[in-house]
């Protein structure tokens, strides 16, 4: 089962606006999402770069423990490691290895290293998740295993 996952920002495949850049503001992007799992009892948003130059890709936002109630996500969410917006969510560490390590950072490919891709992916868990704040993505990953019920994905890019 696929989520339809967008955002009144920019369109899958189009290209991010620099406000939610490193470039800009550095705020996350408005997000929405339909076809939900009546069956869902949470979300996982993560958002990475596979073109960046690191063995693995980078990431850029791990939120998690998302209402299944919820249908979307607000432009500027907090890069508080416990949410109130939305309530109870909780938030991961990107791969910035100083600075706001929590929440989301937004793209910023090194000069002249061509389009990258940024990946924002949705998963609809069967079970709620007992886990703390700061997980980083392989950890999330590792927790929802065999618990995805679907996932929808949305894609936008972004160039130095």
């Amino acid at each position: 089962m696929a989520i339809e996952l967008t955002s009144e920002a920019f369109a899958h495949g189009q290209r991010i606006p620099a406000k939610y850049t490193g470039e800009g503001e550095d705020v996350s992007p408005p997000l929405s999402w339909t076809g939900v799992p009546e069956a869902t009892k949470e979300l996982v948003l993560i958002c990475d770069d596979p073109d960046a130059p690191t063995a693995d890709p980078w990431v850029h936002w791990v939120i998690y423990k998302i209402p299944a109630t919820v249908t979307g996500l607000p432009e500027g969410i907090s890069a508080k490691a416990r949410l109130s917006n939305p309530p109870g969510a909780l938030q991961g560490k990107n791969s910035w290895p100083s600075g706001q390590t929590i929440g989301y950072r937004g793209p910023m490919p090194p000069p002249n290293h061509g389009t990258h891709r940024y990946f924002f992916t949705l998963y609809a868990l069967e079970a709620k998740m007992v886990v703390e704040p700061r997980l980083d993505k392989k950890a999330m990953l590792g927790e929802i295993q065999n618990h995805v019920l679907a996932e929808g994905q949305l894609m936008g890019t972004y160039e130095r």
